[in-house]
């Protein structure tokens, strides 16, 4: 399974999520809203995953499905993965 991440460095949700990704050995590709070479294009598409709302982070899936500030419970059932 792909997946990738937008989000920024100092959002607390998205240390969360990255940590999680980590203890459960989910592969991932990170994207950082505020470093990425193609700034415009990752802000449009947080923008336009989230009806105009610049929340992250923002975990887009295989399927083109998407979860915004996900809990790790969400991040587990999502990758059916056991939810403790």
């Amino acid at each position: 399974m792909t997946i990738t991440m937008y989000g920024a460095d100092w959002c607390g949700d998205c240390r969360r999520a990255k940590k999680f990704f980590a203890d459960n050995n989910v592969d991932y590709q990170w994207i950082d809203l505020e470093l990425s070479e193609n700034e415009k294009f990752v802000e449009s598409e947080v923008l336009r995953r989230n009806n105009g709302k610049k929340s992250i982070p923002v975990i887009v899936f295989d399927d083109d499905s998407h979860l915004t500030e996900p809990t790790d419970i969400q991040l587990a059932e999502k990758l059916g993965l056991p939810t403790h």
